[in-house]
């Protein structure tokens, strides 16, 4: 038995990243998700013994185990969702209300924990689009198993047949399901928005000017780089911004300063990401922040600033292993 449960470890383990961006795209949680997975192996591990190659490949049974485990988890009517879903606009100020409970809110994840290591570049790009903050917030906008539905077929690539195999049901139920879910996300405003193209020298050299003007606190060199519509958020807040001109604002507002704080380069969500250090009490930099940033036409669209750096560490890991760029000279991006 021993031997057995060593052999479904070995068998098993090559399909946690893969399951993993499957049920973050799912449940919008990369705490969720690396739960669901966890769970979803524990249950496979079990079972491994009454596993029949001959009814279902092992991929196929996997993803089986973790749609059950996800629709289960999204039994809850609350839908996970951008501060843009879940408030008004608001304004600059210290108005910016109480911190709303972390379920509210879709959760950044680590690309290392739903990207292949090795995958081919267009695949890469592809896999890093739908992960996407905004995407995902769109996906929370369809019902459960239309959501599987739609990830199955319009992501991961499967056929009708097979996702009705999974889901058991019929292939004309499963084309029906795919077509209400396209219309749902047709009719949703997508935060504009394109994946991080690590080779794209446009795209760095606008991340470097970012971070260089972000580190300098040359409010007027970093609102340069922001469309006129851009967005600005702060999770766990459901206070947000739009326009350049209110951002502006806000971080100029000195109790609201940045000055001293440094951007450190994180993968996640496929997008353009920074850990956002601040000196300590000891002069010490320490975490305060994940940035997400949504880059359009060569401009920054969007600004999502997780504020829950304490907790996302547990799962990203801590920043400060990296080597801080020096004072005043461009960071660089990745």
């Amino acid at each position: 038995m021993v031997e057995t449960l060593t052999g479904a470890d070995s068998r098993l383990e090559p399909f946690r990243a893969e399951l993993t961006g499957y049920c973050y795209r799912l449940l919008g949680s990369g705490f969720e998700a690396e739960d669901a997975v966890q769970e979803t192996l524990l249950r496979a591990w079990r079972s491994f013994g009454r596993y029949d190659e001959q009814r279902a490949s092992l991929r196929t049974w996997l993803y089986s185990i973790a749609t059950n485990v996800c629709l289960d988890m999204l039994r809850s009517p609350q839908r996970r969702a951008l501060a843009m879903d879940l408030s008004p606009v608001g304004t600059p100020g210290p108005n910016i209300g109480a911190p709303a409970p972390e379920r509210l809110f879709v959760q950044p994840v680590p690309d290392a924990s739903v990207l292949p290591a090795d995958g081919d570049p267009q695949e890469l790009a592809v896999q890093r689009e739908t992960i996407r903050l905004a995407f995902v917030a769109a996906l929370q906008h369809l019902p459960p198993r239309q959501r599987v539905v739609l990830i199955l077929r319009e992501v991961l690539r499967w056929k009708t047949e097979e996702v009705a195999t999974l889901l058991d049901t019929t292939a004309a139920s499963v084309t029906s399901a795919l077509q209400r879910a396209r219309s749902t996300l047709k009719a949703i405003d997508v935060v504009s928005g394109e994946p991080f193209r690590p080779s794209d020298p446009a795209q760095r050299e606008l991340l470097t000017r970012y971070c260089t003007a972000f580190e300098r606190h040359d409010i007027t060199a970093l609102v340069a780089l922001l469309r006129e519509d851009a967005t600005m958020s702060m999770p766990p807040f459901t206070w947000w911004l739009r326009g350049r001109d209110q951002i502006r604002r806000a971080l100029l507002d000195p109790d609201a300063s940045c000055a001293g704080a440094r951007l450190i380069p994180v993968a996640a969500n496929g997008s353009p990401a920074f850990w956002q250090t601040r000196p300590g009490t000891d002069g010490a930099h320490v975490p305060f922040a994940l940035v997400l940033l949504d880059v359009s036409e060569g401009l920054v669209s969007g600004i999502t600033t997780y504020l829950d750096a304490a907790r996302l560490t547990r799962l990203f890991g801590s920043p400060m292993t990296a080597v801080p760029a020096p004072s005043g000279s461009p960071l660089a991006v990745r």
